[in-house]
């Protein structure tokens, strides 16, 4: 039976940190699910569409990863989708605290699913979707922060 790791997120747009994440999950696990939760409160740039599509061509070449979308309480998904964790990524000590609460109240609602958390790469501990939004919607430049694909879809929307 092969590990599957879920890695959930709004992912507004994927970044290179994300990417990063995602690479060495698969390093641990034999497949990741990059879950895109729809999260209408943070009212997302991208459609959740739009998100998956950009996620697919991001991943396209990563082997055992594929992006799907979840509207339903997460261990739920996990145990769904025959998950055996959730990973999530801690830039920051300011990350740490809410991550916690999370993966204490999914291990209370569902003890076999475990909490995995990673750093992301040196390079990407600053990186946020936020950060890098607020960036290209000032027409500053994105290269390197984001996939090809994100970044000029990014171009597209602030544009209009």
């Amino acid at each position: 039976m092969s590990r599957l790791a879920i890695y959930p997120g709004t992912f507004d747009p994927i970044t290179n940190g994300h990417i990063d994440l995602i690479q060495r999950t698969l390093k641990i696990f034999d497949k990741v699910i990059v879950a895109v939760a729809p999260s209408p409160r943070k009212q997302p740039l991208f459609t959740i569409e739009e998100r998956l599509a950009l996620i697919k061509k991001a991943i396209a070449g990563f082997k055992g990863a594929r992006a799907e979308s979840f509207d339903s309480l997460l261990v739920d998904y996990v145990k769904d989708s025959r998950g055996i964790a959730i990973v999530r990524g801690l830039r920051a000590v300011s990350d740490f605290e809410y991550e916690l609460q999370m993966a204490l109240m999914n291990r209370r609602l569902d003890t076999n699913i475990e909490s995995v958390f990673m750093m992301p790469s040196e390079e990407y501990t600053f990186l946020t979707s936020t950060m890098v939004k607020e960036v290209a919607s000032f027409g500053g430049s994105v290269k390197g922060l984001v996939p090809e694909a994100v970044e000029k879809a990014l171009l597209r929307k602030f544009r209009k």
